[in-house]
């Protein structure tokens, strides 16, 4: 170890896992954990260390001594500066190893219990092109590369694109996105182009105030295309010539719909949603049930794999067609009606109410009607009373946000003791933490590794739990 008076750098560091936002983990001679940013996993670095607290410590990497095997070149013009697919430069291979580490290290270190079988991650096919939904925000503050600022570029111009990690009020503009297929580039960079064509102001993220705010862009597989504008005031003079434009420019388009947001945030779930042309919303099939997808919605941004990844949950609950299904954190129902054909009935909760209605909606476009759908936070909604009103569940299927179920229904599951639970989890970390409090009285039978987002750390984990005594 070298020091400094006001540094410290740790020498021949080896990179061995993956941690969140894209960090790489090491230990230093002390064991003490240590997270680089830009490295991979068989990287040896030296590390400058910038942030050290009592449990760990956070660096960058300022010597490379041996790079891994691992590594890749990178396929994207802006790796490194947009923040987004932190991954692109360790061979996909290599990232399912570490995902599936992940979500073993956090069974074993977090859960602490037996777990039947952890199978196989499942991976992405294909690993570019595969979101369904991306959203871009407009700044009149661009960011610049070092190359850029030394061309003596004007960071004071408008750009529409993603926002800089770090950085809040400035925009890093995108010539070319892998995430989302065509046409969503072409989208994109033709409406900056009539933005700055037709002298239209940008948000100004510092002192508020501009015309545009975001772009959201909706496809789905049925080659559907859903484009959302977010405008800072209502000026029609001004927003009517650049919604024609944008349609005349691009027939691609099935629904254009605009909105108008004034508030320091851009969130759109308290905002009305304007249809300017088109029906409104997209529709998406998912294992023969067809959803219709408005902007507001809550739906898998990876419709290929959302598919595979339901198709896990339906296997794990093992449904015969007289099993009444609990569905936790249902979201706009995909899960609970990808399932209902195999089940008596579905019962659904949820804490959104746009995603309620949307979920109801759906049920009925499908014509499925062994399903019912509540609004409300599941801790206070799923009681004794609740159960004894709709039945104890024969299986319950929960998929809550990455901060876990709350201690209150984890609890209210021990009450229910239901024969079979399925719990999805987009964050393996307080999957195990629940998987743990639930083993009082139910065994882990399997986990299933899911890959919805290859380049990223993000990681879906599918657990089968059966009551201790249906088990044995």
């Amino acid at each position: 170890m070298a020091r400094g008076k006001k540094t410290i750098i740790l020498e021949s560091i080896k990179m061995t896992g993956i941690a969140d936002k894209g960090q790489c983990v090491g230990r230093d001679e002390t064991g003490k954990v240590v997270f680089v940013e830009n490295a991979v996993p068989g990287d040896v670095v030296d590390v400058l260390i910038i942030k050290k607290k009592a449990d760990y410590q956070l660096g960058r990497p300022i010597k490379y001594h041996e790079y891994s095997n691992d590594r890749v070149p990178h396929f994207c013009q802006h790796f490194g500066a947009c923040g987004g697919c932190k991954w692109q430069h360790l061979s996909y291979e290599a990232q399912l190893r570490h995902k599936f580490d992940v979500v073993d290290n956090a069974l074993q270190r977090i859960g602490k219990i037996p777990v039947g079988q952890l199978l196989p991650i499942m991976g992405a096919d294909p690993t570019v092109y595969y979101r369904n939904k991306m959203e871009y925000a407009f700044s009149n503050r661009r960011w610049l590369t070092e190359e850029e600022m030394a061309q003596g570029l004007d960071k004071e111009v408008n750009a529409l694109g993603f926002h800089r990690p770090g950085a809040f009020d400035k925009v890093l503009e995108i010539e070319k996105c892998w995430l989302q297929p065509d046409p969503s580039n072409i989208i994109r960079n033709t409406v900056r182009e009539i933005a700055k064509e037709q002298n239209l102001s940008c948000c100004d993220l510092k002192k508020g105030g501009g015309f545009l705010r975001n772009l959201l862009i909706r496809v789905t597989t049925l080659g559907e295309v859903m484009v959302l504008v977010s405008f800072g005031d209502e000026s029609p003079k001004l927003i009517k010539p650049f919604l024609v434009e944008i349609m005349a420019r691009l027939p691609q388009i099935t629904t254009l719909l605009y909105c108008i947001n004034p508030k320091p945030n851009d969130t759109i779930f308290d905002l009305e949603t304007l249809v300017f042309y088109g029906k409104g919303y997209i529709e998406e099939v998912l294992g023969g049930v067809r959803f219709r997808i408005g902007p507001k919605s809550f739906f898998q941004t990876n419709s290929r794999q959302a598919e595979k990844l339901y198709q896990v949950v339906a296997d794990f609950a093992a449904l015969s067609g007289v099993e009444n299904v609990y569905d936790l954190y249902t979201g706009i129902g995909s899960i609970g009606l990808f399932v209902a054909g195999q089940a008596k009935q579905v019962v659904g909760i949820e804490e959104i109410s746009a995603a309620i209605d949307d979920a109801r909606q759906n049920a009925e476009v499908n014509g499925i009607a062994n399903t019912i759908f509540y609004a409300g936070d599941v801790k206070d909604i799923l009681t004794a009373e609740f159960a004894e009103k709709h039945g104890a569940p024969d299986v319950l299927i929960t998929d809550p946000p990455r901060a876990g179920m709350h201690p209150q229904v984890v609890n209210m599951l021990l009450q229910l003791a239901c024969p079979r639970i399925v719990y999805v989890s987009c964050n393996p970390a307080t999957q195990a933490r629940d998987l743990q409090k639930l083993g009082e009285k139910y065994a882990v039978l399997k986990v299933q590794p899911v890959d919805m987002f290859p380049h990223t750390h993000h990681i879906e984990s599918v657990a089968l739990l059966e009551l201790k005594n249906e088990a044995q």
